[in-house]
């Protein structure tokens, strides 16, 4: 059994690296509008320039996962705004989607809490279309349209859990189906736990990334040994290896906030129940010190009785 290794957006061992660069739409208006569009293109430059050094340096050190930045391209979505961020740069996107498919990375967006299919506002269904739409334009302009995957959560449940649900089955369907293909669902730390996100994914016929810091902050009546085969099953529908998310809490008290580095006390119970099962999967580590926890998490589970280094990136059950 392999366990492979992946990071957040940000490679913080890089200097000045981040993929993320804002310009906030009152900067945007303050600019004289001659000057608007080249400001536009000059940040969305940089980040995709910023993520291409990540990519080579996930190559290098053969981590073989990585979560894209939402926000590679400022003001995509803002309905003043929205502009043709893939023709502009053409060359730059298909350089960073070939790369990535030569090294046969797994790549994901997973945009904000707000992107949910749960409101019972039109106007909220209608933006998550629209944010879920950029992110698919950006797989689809780095060629990756049938390989890159969306995650979100279920959303809120607004006073009644049943009703919220029975929401998100309504308005899914305004999403394009190359879309929704393309998309996950995520447990979450305080509404939806693994249970409720895992019934609404088998329904939609959508894999389910599970996430083990949020599953043990917000648990559910069945058990994770009753739950993993069964989530695990969701990602048959598009030929791909089941991920979790990794984390650990900060501390009893923000049990839910994440730690800047991964407790391997904490995980234990989890790779324990994952040796049983003997499957492949993927870990995408989201605590707050990035490549760095997810380094140091790789030697700490290769150093256990019974584990051993595969790569730079990855572990495997000896």
């Amino acid at each position: 059994m392999k366990i492979r290794f992946g990071y957040v957006s940000h490679a913080i061992s890089l200097w000045d690296a981040s993929p993320a660069k804002a310009l906030t739409y009152t900067r945007y208006q303050q600019l004289p509008k001659m000057e608007r569009m080249e400001k536009l293109k000059e940040v969305t430059r940089q980040n995709i320039a910023h993520t291409l050094r990540m990519v080579h340096y996930n190559i290098a050190h053969e981590i073989e996962l990585y979560r894209l930045s939402s926000s590679i391209v400022p003001l995509a979505t803002h309905p003043e705004v929205m502009w043709d961020f893939q023709e502009a740069f053409k060359s730059e996107w298909l350089e960073l989607g070939e790369l990535i498919k030569k090294y046969q990375l797994r790549v994901s967006f997973h945009p904000n809490q707000f992107t949910l299919f749960t409101s019972p506002r039109e106007e909220v269904t209608v933006n998550a279309v629209v944010d879920m739409q950029y992110h698919y334009r950006m797989l689809e302009a780095m060629g990756l349209e049938h390989k890159g995957i969306i995650n979100i959560h279920i959303g809120g449940a607004y006073g009644d859990k049943t009703a919220a649900i029975d929401r998100f089955h309504k308005n899914l369907p305004s999403l394009p189906e190359e879309i929704k293909a393309r998309m996950t669902l995520e447990n979450d730390d305080k509404t939806y736990n693994a249970e409720e996100t895992l019934t609404v994914c088998e329904r939609e016929g959508i894999p389910m990334i599970f996430d083990y810091h949020h599953h043990r902050a917000n648990l559910g009546e069945q058990t994770l040994e009753e739950l993993l085969p069964r989530i695990f099953a969701t990602w048959k529908t598009i030929g791909m290896l089941p991920k979790i998310h990794i984390s650990s809490p900060k501390s009893e008290k923000a049990f839910r906030s994440h730690a800047d580095f991964v407790d391997l006390e904490f995980l234990k119970p989890l790779l324990q129940m994952l040796k049983e099962m003997n499957t492949d999967v993927d870990f995408m580590i989201e605590a707050k010190a990035k490549d760095q926890a997810m380094m140091k998490l790789v030697e700490d589970i290769a150093a256990m009785r019974g584990m051993k280094r595969a790569s730079g990136g990855s572990v495997i059950f000896r």
